[in-house]
């Protein structure tokens, strides 16, 4: 299977600094804007709201509290979680929305072009002939993405519903108490990101040509080149931009840097509106899904 993954901590994913694409290969280039992508996604974590992850283990621990009988430590326990609540609802800028846990996982297809279509035109053999299974382990690797999920509560709910657990078990109703904590638990929102990653190898390419293109013809043309290829396999992979930008728009005012390098070499304007063309379209090409994979 051509595929990688890394799992590393919180955030989004971004470029590469400007003097860390000069004098590098194609393939280094790419290599360093995954690798930049990371060490971004831990430099910039989503802040999550101390009191709101206290809140959530307190709710989880009220359940185990009372699959113990210890009623009374559920109310004080669940006394405790109401209370970390009641400190963010006190500000009056309070999200709707408390970060209380968050992952980023990257996994990058590492296959060319070709390898690429061919491992589609196979999924779609398999599929065919019933071998449903075989199909969906071959589907995994067909991504290249960073994945970017935040667990929330919902500051509009979450504290009402343990208000109301608190009530029922005051009054002993410890199954009713239990019924309501479960669905608050429900209730927790689950939101990915999904940032793809030809799309910043691209960028990062056309970057690094930016840079050399006057100190190094043939190495600037490689960049273009590749980061052709890479726009190529996000088509081929599916990932779409709401950019007024297409994928062929790209592909052209690519070839007429390439054009331009090769002949007076004047490509300054090009390049700099290329990059805030692709730079837009990776940006709407960035989905936000639910827990129920639709997109938001």
């Amino acid at each position: 299977m051509i595929m990688k993954k890394f799992i590393v901590s919180i955030a989004t994913a971004g470029l590469l600094l400007s003097s860390s694409l000069m004098a590098k290969t194609s393939a280094e280039v790419s290599k360093e804007t995954v690798k930049q992508a990371k060490i971004d996604a831990k430099n910039s974590q989503v802040h999550l709201i101390k009191e709101a992850v206290t809140s959530l283990f307190l709710t989880h621990k009220v359940l185990m509290d009372l699959d113990k009988n210890d009623t009374k430590q559920a109310i004080k326990d669940l006394e405790e979680a109401i209370g970390k609540l009641e400190v963010i609802l006190a500000h009056n800028k309070a999200p709707q929305l408390l970060p209380v846990d968050t992952k980023v996982t990257a996994i990058e297809y590492l296959g060319d072009l070709k390898k690429l279509k061919s491992d589609i035109r196979l999924v779609k053999t398999l599929i065919n002939d019933g071998k449903i299974q075989e199909a969906r382990i071959l589907m995994e690797t067909l991504q290249s993405q960073i994945n970017i999920l935040t667990i929330s509560i919902p500051l509009a709910s979450y504290p009402d519903a343990l208000k109301l657990a608190a009530k029922y078990l005051h009054q002993n109703n410890i199954e009713e108490a239990k019924a309501v904590l479960q669905t608050a638990l429900n209730t927790l929102v689950e939101d990915t990101i999904v940032i793809p990653i030809p799309i910043l190898k691209a960028e990062g390419l056309i970057k690094a040509a930016s840079l050399i293109a006057k100190k190094d013809k043939v190495q600037a043309l490689k960049h273009l080149a590749q980061a052709k290829k890479e726009l190529e396999i996000a088509k081929t992979l599916g990932y779409t931009s709401k950019s007024d930008t297409t994928y062929k728009m790209l592909d052209d005012a690519i070839s007429n840097i390439e054009k331009e390098i090769k002949g007076k070499n004047k490509a300054e304007k090009l390049f700099e509106s290329l990059l805030n063309k692709i730079k837009e379209f990776k940006e709407k090409a960035i989905k936000t899904f639910d827990k129920e994979n639709k997109e938001k």
